[in-house]
């Protein structure tokens, strides 16, 4: 063992939270020690955001082609060469990852340690052959699949999204289990590249957002040919030839379903396996370390971000933590999270995105003290150009106007939820929204009439037709 390593910042885990933690430190004139012991970029960059992303946007081409008839362009049915789509994806991979690499942290200044790292007291870890000793810890390692105890399960080659991407020939039948945004955002991707997809789901897909959004999703896959068994439970698994049998019980029968491929998308769980935490005073429950506001750990000195904390598993909430954990472990600053306004986006086709409260969460928060508006896609006429007239806006308010939530299931949804976002954290009104000029013609016009709707009832209603007419016979 070398003599001991003095930092200011360790961080454990160089994906996305972590990295974003190690880059800003350094450049701010920390001492910053770096340790990953998998790859660089974490699940982000190599098994789950970036790769996901690039296999779905190969599907959007194959569908845009499919239905290129509807412009008046004809064409061939498209060929898909699904060896040449995971090269598309593992071609993105390789573009984004020098920016995440341990050159590029290295040369901004970083000490980077390639090994599991675990701690041996309070404020010291081993790795690497190496003693890290430092003012402040961060742990970052991210999450991975977790996997449901299904008899069977183990008996058959299934995937993951740490496997998926691995894959180059197309399933023939893909069953998933799981209808999150992971398991549905690969049905709809391997669909229109080509094959059979079945999903299995417990209770009713996208159980994290709006019912009203939920529907528009679920007509689209179903139309799109995907089988969705929703209140679905799979009761075992077991080889079939070179694929997989899976039984399930739904609407009360037992079925069984023959497949190709199987893929288990039913959920993460926090990596935090022999790490010491016991020796460091890091005190965990139901799988997961607890924080404070703070983000800091039972050891004051320690902070824990990202998926390893059991909470928000979203990339963007990275560069968010990042913030709040530089803010307190560099400038003692007693900076507190907020999630309230955290956007998240399925990107499936038309896109689900979702802000605040949900209409049944308001109405759970608030009582019958809330409004409800929506505006169609179908009444926007850059939707109609494009002719992607499928969706809806949907906003939650208090009574005053105050703005709750927001949902969009519609072509890019994930682009139109930011104003939302920001309306939220800013504890924004209603007119807000309604009073800025939207460019026309564009999807953006849907936020502003849909808080142009709010006033609809008050506007255009008895009364104001009472106070027009006054106004006008007095001249």
């Amino acid at each position: 063992m070398s003599t001991p390593i003095e930092t200011d910042i360790c961080v454990i885990g160089g994906g996305s939270a972590g990295l974003s933690v190690a880059a800003g430190a350094v450049q701010m004139g920390a001492r910053v020690v770096l340790i990953e012991k998998s790859r660089m970029g974490g699940d982000c960059l190599n098994t789950g955001c970036v790769p996901s992303k690039a296999l779905l946007a190969a599907a959007h081409h194959a569908h845009a082609l499919s239905r290129s008839a509807e412009f008046g362009i004809h064409t061939s049915p498209p060929t898909v060469n699904f060896a040449g789509v995971m090269a598309h994806v593992r071609d993105v991979i390789a573009e984004i990852a020098p920016h995440d690499s341990v050159e590029r942290f290295e040369r901004l200044g970083c000490t980077v340690i390639t090994d599991h790292a675990r701690f041996t007291g309070k404020n010291e870890l081993v790795a690497g052959g190496q003693t890290v000793r430092a003012r402040r810890f961060v742990i970052a390692t991210g999450s991975r699949a977790a996997i449901p105890p299904i008899p069977g399960l183990g008996d058959v080659n299934y995937l993951t999204n740490e496997t998926l991407f691995e894959n180059t020939t197309c399933p023939d039948h893909l069953i998933i289990i799981g209808g999150g945004p992971i398991g549905i955002e690969m049905a709809q991707a391997h669909r229109r590249l080509g094959a059979r997809v079945t999903v299995i789901e417990q209770g009713s897909i996208l159980p994290k957002d709006d019912p009203d959004l939920v529907a528009v999703a679920r007509h689209a896959l179903e139309d799109d040919g995907i089988s969705l068994y929703e209140n679905a439970m799979a009761k075992r698994v077991e080889p079939h030839g070179p694929g997989c049998r899976i039984t399930m019980t739904h609407k009360g029968a037992e079925l069984t379903i023959d497949g190709s491929h199987l893929l288990v998308a039913t959920g993460r769980s926090p990596n935090i396996a022999d790490m010491g935490l016991d020796l460091a005073g890091v005190e965990c429950a139901k799988g997961a370390i607890t924080f404070d506001a703070r983000l800091r750990t039972s050891n004051k000195k320690i902070f824990a971000i990202g998926d390893v904390t059991g909470g928000l598993q979203f990339t963007h909430m990275a560069a968010y933590d990042a913030g709040i954990v530089i803010r307190n472990a560099l400038f003692r600053l007693p900076a507190k999270i907020n999630y309230s306004a955290v956007p998240w986006v399925t990107f499936i086709d038309p896109e689900i995105a979702q802000v605040g409260l949900t209409e049944n969460a308001a109405r759970a928060r608030h009582g019958n003290d809330i409004r409800v508006v929506t505006w169609d896609y179908a009444e926007n006429d850059r939707a109609r150009a494009e002719r992607q007239t499928c969706g809806l806006i949907k906003v939650v308010t208090t009574a005053s106007g105050r703005i709750l939530g927001a949902g969009i299931a519609g072509h890019q949804a994930g682009e139109l939820i930011g104003l939302w976002s920001l309306a939220i954290s800013r504890k924004m009104k209603i007119g807000a929204v309604a009073g800025h000029i939207a460019p026309y013609p564009t999807l953006g016009e849907i936020s502003k009439r849909v808080a142009g709707a709010w006033y609809t009832p008050s506007l255009f209603g008895k009364k104001t037709r009472k106070i027009v007419r006054l106004l006008l016979r007095l001249g």
